[in-house]
C-alpha cells in the first residue's frame, strides 16, 4: 500500500522550492556591485554599436 502524503509538507516544499528560484533570480539582477553592472552596461552597448556598424545597407 502506498503511503499517505502530507499535503502540508508538499505545499512548504513547493513554497520553498519557488522562493529559492526567486532568490537564485535576485542574485542574478541585483547581486553585482555598481562598477560592474556599470562596465557590462558599457561593454553591451559597445558591442551593439560595433554590430550596428557592420550591418550593410542594401
Amino acid at each position: 500500500m502506498v503511503e499517505p502524503i502530507n499535503l502540508n509538507k508538499v505545499r512548504k516544499a513547493r513554497a520553498k522550492a519557488d522562493a529559492k528560484a526567486k532568490a537564485g533570480q535576485n542574485r542574478g539582477l541585483f547581486g553585482l556591485p555598481k562598477p560592474t553592472k556599470f562596465a557590462a552596461q558599457l561593454e553591451a552597448e559597445r558591442k551593439r554599436r560595433e554590430l550596428e556598424a557592420k550591418k550593410r545597407e542594401d
